[in-house]
């Protein structure tokens, strides 16, 4: 099959105008299909972050919750109820919610995701956390999330430079403490991670007791599967019981089923096949017809219908190859600059780099089996 590379390219070049379309019809598509994918990958992550970061095996959350976005308290003395479990360590309640912060440069107002968690325990694995934990203890004192848009304020280059970082949340006045590493998502542009008691005094109307996360940790050994299924049954049906792992998944398929955004990402690439096969068809089909003769003449003199179908999919494999290359170096240049300028985790990967080369290659393979068809009609004796 590959000794007939060279007709198949001699026939591209030819016509120098139409293979630098086709090639850019071909890049368009896969930047089309990189972008897509690479936003409906960093809505995944970004949302699941804070979930990964959680140092427990099991999670507790209210029945009627759906997502970060909307969970619903629940008594804590559920999540008390686990330590009847010999198999349980120890647990840890944790509140989450929403909140304007004031600019303190512009006096603008924009929401943050604030976390509540017991100082003497380190539940979240992100950096900065650990090595602040004792400053929580003070009254009114906020870790801010580094990686927090810029439109909360000069919060980390003003801590950095050891000023006073003051500003309002809720209307209540509070000092930033020390920085941590959490990450913008599509749920919440910045993060704070405070006490308990700090989180109660942003939020009066919160009572204590109340919680948004339960935390299970499991002693060493033990079966986190066989656990969360025994406390399904131990626990009244107001509880959803997840493994740690569960708990991600829970939270991923909410934004890919359960909201628009997930959907139109997907659809987004579907389109990019869709644009990249039509684009290539064309000029493959135009190909054809131009050498109609030529391949008559091939098959007058005993070449097979398959031997035809051969030269047109090496050309489509010629096409995707050489395509693929600008659309994934301006798919790398493009995501930098999102990641630059939303601060949400667009990254290439390998997966996805290799998802993408497979559906241009078949994207094209699908243009020249259909343009091929036209071949089935080129009858010598009609031609000559």
């Amino acid at each position: 099959m590959f000794d007939k590379i060279p007709l198949a390219w001699l026939q591209l070049k030819r016509e120098k105008t139409r293979l630098a379309v086709a090639l850019a019809g071909i890049a368009f598509a896969d930047i089309l299909m990189f972008m897509q994918l690479g936003f409906r990958d960093s809505l995944y992550y970004s949302n699941v972050r804070l979930h990964m970061s959680l140092q427990g095996d099991i999670v507790l959350i209210n029945n009627q919750s759906n997502a970060v976005l909307s969970l619903k308290t629940f008594s804590q003395r559920r999540l008390y109820k686990a330590l009847d479990f010999p198999a349980v360590e120890s647990v840890h309640p944790i509140y989450l919610d929403y909140a304007p912060w004031k600019n303190p440069v512009t006096g603008r107002f924009r929401n943050l995701l604030i976390v509540g968690i017991n100082p003497e325990f380190n539940v979240l694995n992100l950096p900065g956390i650990q090595e602040n934990l004792d400053k929580l203890k003070l009254s009114d004192v906020v870790l801010y999330d580094r990686s927090s848009r810029q439109e909360y304020g000069p919060i980390v280059a003003e801590f950095e430079q050891n000023k006073t970082v003051t500003a309002e949340v809720r209307n209540r006045k509070i000092r930033v403490g020390g920085l941590f590493t959490l990450g913008a998502s599509f749920g919440a542009d910045g993060n704070l991670v405070t006490s308990d008691l700090n989180f109660l005094r942003i939020f009066p109307h919160r009572r204590s007791g109340l919680i948004d996360i339960g935390l299970i940790k499991l002693k060493p050994g033990a079966d986190a599967i066989a656990v969360a299924q025994n406390l399904k049954n131990y626990l009244p049906k107001d509880i959803q019981v997840f493994t740690k792992q569960e708990f991600v998944d829970f939270e991923r398929n909410y934004w890919a089923s359960s909201t628009a955004i997930g959907f139109i990402f997907s659809l987004g690439t579907v389109m990019g096949f869709i644009v990249g096969t039509v684009i290539v068809y064309q000029i493959l089909y135009t190909e054809v017809t131009d050498h109609l003769s030529e391949y008559a003449t091939l098959k007058a003199i005993g070449y097979t219908q398959n031997y035809l179908l051969s030269v047109i999919l090496q050309e489509a494999l010629i096409l995707a190859i050489l395509g693929y290359m600008p659309g994934i170096a301006i798919a790398l240049f493009l995501y930098d600059r999102a990641r630059a300028a939303t601060l949400l985790p667009v990254f290439m990967s390998g997966e996805r780099a290799i998802i993408v080369m497979i559906l241009t290659i078949v994207m094209c393979f699908i243009s020249g089996a259909i343009a091929v068809r036209k071949l089935r009609s080129a009858d010598p004796a009609d031609i000559f």
